[in-house]
């Protein structure tokens, strides 16, 4: 396991300060405030450390109410709604300063059969042909402030491949509003379900609402832009390994009322869907930037 993964494994596993709370430090990934995969990550294994073991999350549905501050730790308050025979529910709250700042709502299932279908895997460039993200930065470092630069051109825990020709993030092209990464984790990890789930949840808030951005020629670089997330659904349908290559297609169906939506798709390299995904934002351009939503 690379270090930055191993730091985020144990960024997620969270202080367990009482029988329902939980501590996690922040991490300053250059954006100036937390990034929404750490918190949505965090909320998940704040959860599952509630639940009986034999049960694994199936769903998720999770508001970012407050931007998160990395200089200060985050509590964790879960909820036991209920653990019925077949199924537990959980709702988390995620506080700084006496204020929430994320809850989520989250369902496990114990393992059942069933029914079984699922929609096939469009057809993607293998994951080695495709650039990093590390090496699509590399040609605008320059352009962008130190600690941002740094920051975009550090080691990742993940390793990121977005398919298609790179563009210039400062002077992008008008396109459909459509997106195909490849993710995996830098390093092996554990055979723990729980743990490949919650970071799927923190790779999968990656490039995700910016999607929408597309058919406008913009990025979450281009002058006055203001992207946060509002919200964020994950269902979790088949077992998976994110040290092992994850496809995520994503497409932005609706940009209005300074939102955008866009749901995604993921699927392992041989094909079968683990899960679905699909997140609200804000998307704004200010002719001043601002911080506030």
């Amino acid at each position: 396991m690379s270090v930055v993964l191993d730091e985020l494994v144990k960024l997620l596993a969270l202080e367990r300060i009482e029988e329902n709370l939980f501590r996690g430090q922040s991490q300053d990934l250059g954006w100036g405030t937390v990034f929404g995969g750490q918190v949505l990550g965090q909320a998940l294994s704040a959860a599952v450390q509630t639940v009986d073991p034999s049960r694994s999350v199936h769903s998720l549905n999770a508001y970012f109410l407050r931007p998160g501050d990395v200089s200060r730790p985050i509590v964790y308050d879960v909820d036991r709604i209920r653990d019925g025979k077949s199924f537990a529910t959980r709702r988390v709250v995620a506080i700084q300063k006496g204020e929430a700042i994320f809850n989520m709502a989250a369902s496990f299932q114990i393992r059942e059969e069933g029914f079984e279908h699922q929609d096939e895997m469009p057809e993607a460039p293998a994951p080695e042909s495709c650039p990093s993200d590390r090496d699509r930065y590399k040609p605008i470092a320059k352009k962008l402030p130190p600690l941002l630069r740094e920051r975009l051109l550090a080691e990742h825990p993940f390793d990121i491949r977005v398919a298609g020709s790179p563009q210039d993030p400062f002077r992008p092209k008008k396109q459909p509003p459509h997106r195909l990464a490849w993710i995996k984790a830098t390093g092996s990890l554990p055979d723990d379900p729980s743990l490949h789930a919650y970071l799927l949840a923190y790779a999968s808030d990656h490039a995700f609402v910016t999607t929408a951005l597309l058919p406008h020629g913009a990025t979450w670089l281009s002058a006055g832009m203001q992207v946060a997330s509002l919200d964020h659904v994950m269902w979790f349908h088949r077992p998976f390994r994110i040290d092992q290559w994850l496809l995520h297609v994503m497409d932005g169906p609706s940009a209005s009322g300074a939102r955008g939506l866009v749901r995604g798709r993921v699927f392992t390299q041989d094909g079968k869907l683990v899960a679905s995904t699909a997140q609200e934002g804000v998307l704004r351009r200010h002719s001043r930037p601002e911080k506030s939503l």
